[in-house]
Order: structure tokens, then sequence, then C-alpha cells
């Protein structure tokens, strides 16, 4: 009997896909992570923004084209937030949520809707399926932030961690080249005391190369810096969420910090790494913000000048604090959007070509392509070889 686990959205959904194909495996089914035929489709579903659930919602139409008989069961932060829509489609036997995803492997043959509450302490879940180049690692779930725009505190829960010995066996079971730190917010880690400088210095136990995920910049601290720079083999690539350059639109964001904050903590990782790829995240239109507000982000990522810029025009979410805010005109926000990118495209590229010209480190391969294979360097640019 034939499974596909089809992922939606982020690292941390990716992370416990692979662990679902993993005990998928050990039941004896075989399966594919591709929207091929199959006999049993579990949908991983994201929310993040309104296209990440519309793609949910269209992934079980492309699985009835490969099986219209097939029986689907879908799971994640989309079904989390509304449940019945996805139980109403044809085809969909089982609907469960963000919490206790191990448990689709127990109730695997149930049907109809299993949402969980969300968890209140870490829950593990089997070993991830992965190669021998990269690992995700997910090392915490969770949010207690409540940002004015993000739904994903109200889907995920609170913020819990996993245990530094469980994290550490993982790794050294997988193996891999490189792994992976993936987490909801990986600056929350706390978990019996240790937090997440001490799960770093912990982590000199692995012989991985260690890379990060996305972090809020309270946790850069010389203290923090200096466990990195201790490790064995650490990848110099820093994702930084900004969201705005304004300090206003921030406060109304209810992000904890300044914009000072934000550029001391960018010059004093550049202070312990020199060749840091600093990467970041960008939300044009929020409600409130100004001509005078997006020009303070576009001075402010002129200043920084990040090595690649995720950028995303504000989206209304129900549910979020923002959303009975009134949304600036479309056509703003696009206009802002298309500036932005360009500047950020240059930027980019220049900040790329600067990092590879002495760059003298181990690549991790990651797939073929026509040129021949994409890798990545340990400041996480993509290059062909």
């Amino acid at each position: 009997m034939k499974v596909v686990v089809f992922t939606l959205g982020c690292k941390v959904n990716s992370c416990e896909s692979q662990a679902l194909i993993r005990g998928f495996n050990d039941l004896g089914y075989e399966v594919s992570e591709e929207l091929v035929y199959a006999d049993f489709y579990v949908i991983n579903t994201c929310a993040v923004t309104k296209e990440a659930e519309k793609k949910s919602r269209q992934a079980i139409a492309r699985v009835k084209k490969q099986n219209s008989n097939a029986k689907i069961i879908v799971t994640g932060c989309a079904s989390q937030r509304a449940p019945k829509s996805f139980l109403d489609k044809d085809g969909v036997t089982l609907v469960t949520g963000t919490s206790s995803k191990e448990k689709i492997l127990e109730i695997f043959n149930d049907y109809g809707e299993n949402v969980y509450e969300p968890e209140i302490t870490y829950h593990e879940l089997p070993i991830p399926k992965t190669d021998k180049c990269r690992a995700f690692i997910k090392v915490q779930d969770g949010c207690n932030n409540f940002c004015s725009y993000c739904i994903i505190p109200y889907l995920r829960g609170r913020s819990r961690s996993r245990n530094v010995d469980s994290i550490i066996n993982e790794i050294n079971v997988l193996s891999p080249l490189e792994a992976v730190l993936t987490a909801i917010n990986l600056s929350a880690y706390n978990c019996d005391g240790v937090s997440l400088t001490g799960l770093i210095s912990a982590l000199n136990q692995v012989n991985s190369r260690i890379r990060l995920g996305s972090l809020e910049e309270n946790v850069v601290t010389e203290e923090f810096l200096i466990a990195l720079k201790d490790l064995k083999d650490f990848a110099p690539h820093f994702h930084l969420s900004l969201q705005s350059g304004s300090d206003k639109v921030l406060k109304d964001m209810r992000r904890r910090y300044t914009t000072t904050d934000f550029l001391n903590s960018v010059n004093l990782i550049r202070k312990y790494f020199d060749n840091a790829s600093i990467t970041t995240d960008v939300i044009v239109g929020y409600p409130t913000e100004t001509d005078d507000d997006f020009q303070k982000t576009v001075d402010l990522i002129k200043t920084i000048r990040p090595s690649l810029i995720h950028l995303s025009k504000y989206q209304h979410r129900k549910g979020a604090i923002s959303s009975s805010l009134k949304e600036i005109p479309h056509e703003i926000m696009k206009e802002r959007s298309k500036f932005l990118s360009e500047i950020k495209s240059e930027i980019t590229r220049l900040e790329n070509e600067e990092l590879l010209e002495s760059y003298q480190n181990a690549l991790v391969v990651e797939k073929g392509s026509k040129g021949g294979f994409i890798a990545k360097t340990d400041s996480y640019i993509p290059v062909i070889i």
C-alpha cells in the first residue's frame, strides 16, 4: 500500500512530515513526498498567508486527479484554523490540526475530525527521514509573541521546547553534513532552564555543521555569539526578522524591538563573524504604514545590506489583531513592493558576490539541476556546480 505525505509551508512542517514518513516506513508502507498515485494521502497544510491556505485546499483537488478513490487526511495549520472547510471536501476522511501529528499513525483508518487543542508541553515525533546532506532538527514549537498580523500562536499554541539530549541524539543518529535548528520561534528556546545559548554550547558534542533557523534580534548577545564561535563547525548565516524599518510600525505590529536594537544586533554579528550572511523578512503595506514609514524601511535595508530579503505584502488574517484595521490601497502596496524588490535585487547581488569572493569552505549539495548540482555555501548562498 502506498502513502503520499505532501507538505506545504515552513521548515517545521517539513520536519514533521519527515517524521510521519519515517513512521509510515516503519509500519511497512511505501511512501512518497510527491503528488503521485497512491492509496492514502496526508496533506500537511499551511495558514501563514491566504495564498498558503488556498494552495492547501487546491492540493486536495490535485490529489483527486491522481486517484479519485483515495483516502485523504488533512493536518497542519490551515486545518487547525478551519477544520470544517476541509472535512466538507470530497474524499477527505480525516481532519486533524497542528498538535499530536504522531497520532495520525495511530488513527490512520479513522474517519471524521480529530483537531486536538494546541499542546502545552513539547511532544516528541519519530526521528525524521532525511538524507545525509542536510537535516532539519525541530527544537521548539509554538509562540508567545502574538504579533498583531500573525495567527500562528493561535494555531500552534504557546512556546514549548525540546530536551537537549533528545536533540543531540537525533543529530547523532541522522549524522548529516549539516543540521539546521528549526522552530516556530527559535529564539524562545528554553527547556529545563537551558536557553538557546545553552543549547548551542551543548551542540559541541555533535560533528555536523550547525545552521540556525529564523531568529529574533533579542537573542543576539555577546554570550550567544561566543557560543556560536566556539562550535566545531557553524554556518555563519543569520536570518533576523525585521518586518519594518519604522519604529512606529514595529510598535503597531507588537514587535518587541526598535530599529536601533535591530541595527545593533546586526553590527554585533558582523563584529564576531566578518563573513556572516544576514537575511531578513519585510512586510510591505501594514495598515498603519505611511510613505514616510516605508522610506524608513528602505533606508534601513540599504544600511543593513542583507544578502537576501523575504519580501511579502501585508494580508488581513481573520483572527489576527490587525484584521480590524483598514487596509491601505492595493496599488500603493504593489508600488512599494515593486520599489523595494528592485533595491533588494541589487543589494543581494552585491552582497553575495562579496561573500563568494573569498569562499573556501565545504559546500552542501542539495539536488541536481540541468546545469549540474545546486549547492549552498555556509552563508546560504546558492551556487551551481
